[in-house]
């Protein structure tokens, strides 16, 4: 999905913590933390902290503060 090498390099908008793929279960949870009507995230980028992650769309990763979702 996501180039390894990129990954390594991205980091958060918001407070520059690391960011990974987040895993099958952790992308259930954030789906529920969406605003109803929005679409369910294939896949998404979870902080360091597990506090915040950013949805991957068409596997490019958005990774703008208010794009953010709060966990």
């Amino acid at each position: 999905m996501i180039d390894p090498d990129l990954l390594a390099i991205l980091c958060c908008p918001e407070t520059h913590q690391s960011l990974a793929l987040a895993d099958a279960a952790t992308l259930e949870r954030i789906n529920t933390c969406l605003a109803p009507g929005v679409p369910a995230l294939a896949a998404a980028l979870l902080r360091a902290d597990g506090r915040r992650a950013y949805p991957v769309r068409d596997n490019l990763p958005i990774l703008l503060v208010e794009e953010g979702i709060a966990i």
